[in-house]
């Protein structure tokens, strides 16, 4: 029998998982497949439970956030396991999933892996870190992971957009020099983020033509900070309207995404914090992990 391992985080969402694991067991179960169970209990846990079960495992399916997805793939590739991943999303936001067209209702999504095929996809590399589709830094950056997980739970992705309309009392400038393969950048600005994915925080939405989740780029956005209230504003409706080509907004392609910055800003992968260095090279790898859907 094909073995499965199931990494249910119980805190996502609205505790969907939890709700639902039995129903969820049985789709698997129905499938022929031998499913071992891993709940976390905190941050890092997806991870570790990879590292120490994964390696019988034929498919390791993560139930959870974009934040639970990620740790998840922070396993197989420190693990060196060529594994495909099943991802159920039950988190707030679910961005990857949304970009993947990943059913929002958990027992289609385990139905969906079940009848799927594994397809390959690009993970970012930060440092000695992963991300799967964003690293982001600047305005709201720290509204996914400051926000609290029982508000999350109450408001679901009304919760972030409270906690934002928080953040614009005390938006700041970050001053960067970048290097988008080759091409060099430098100013303030109000908000930065490294992607492979169409939507962003469920906030910033990219043309599905414009993005392609294994093509071994990254699309990278960078908003630079306005100088006054009105440039303020034609930021927020550009943004809004995806114009993207207009002084304030930068959107670009690469493969290799080089930058000087204040160590002490923090960043955000795939909505979990980070801590950022003076100099940071972020990698693309190319094909990197195969996902089920």
């Amino acid at each position: 029998m094909k073995q499965l391992l199931l990494i249910i985080n119980p805190t996502a969402g609205k505790k969907k998982a939890e709700k639902h694991l039995a129903e969820i067991v049985s789709v698997f179960n129905a499938a022929e497949y031998d499913v071992h169970i891993h709940i976390t209990s905190c941050s890092g846990d997806a991870t570790n439970a990879v590292r120490l079960l994964g390696e019988n495992a034929d498919i390791i399916v993560c139930c959870g956030g974009d934040g639970t997805l990620n740790e998840t793939v922070a396993g197989i590739i420190d693990s060196g396991l060529d594994v495909p991943v099943g991802y159920i999303p039950a988190g707030s936001t679910n961005d990857f999933a949304n970009t993947l067209s990943l059913s929002s209702d958990v027992l289609e999504a385990a139905k969906q892996i079940v009848s799927g095929t594994p397809k390959e996809y690009d993970v970012g590399k930060f440092g000695t870190r992963y991300f799967t589709y964003v690293a982001s830094f600047g305005a709201f950056t720290s509204t996914s992971y400051a926000t609290s997980q029982s508000l999350k739970n109450k408001l679901g992705h009304s919760a972030y957009v409270w906690k934002g309309i928080q953040e614009l009392t005390h938006i700041k400038k970050e001053h960067l020099k970048i290097v988008l393969d080759g091409e060099d950048f430098e100013d303030n600005y109000l908000f930065g983020a490294i992607c492979n994915s169409t939507s962003v925080g469920g906030i910033i939405n990219l043309k599905p033509d414009l993005v392609d989740m294994s093509d071994g780029q990254f699309e990278v956005l960078l908003v630079r900070y306005p100088k006054n209230i009105r440039e303020f504003a034609k930021c927020v409706i550009d943004v809004k309207k995806q114009k993207f080509d207009s002084e304030l907004i930068i959107l670009r392609s690469a493969k290799s995404v080089e930058i000087n910055a204040d160590p002490e800003m923090a960043w955000s992968l795939d909505g979990e914090k980070c801590e950022g260095s003076e100099e940071l090279v972020i990698e693309n790898l190319h094909k990197k992990i195969r996902i089920v859907h």
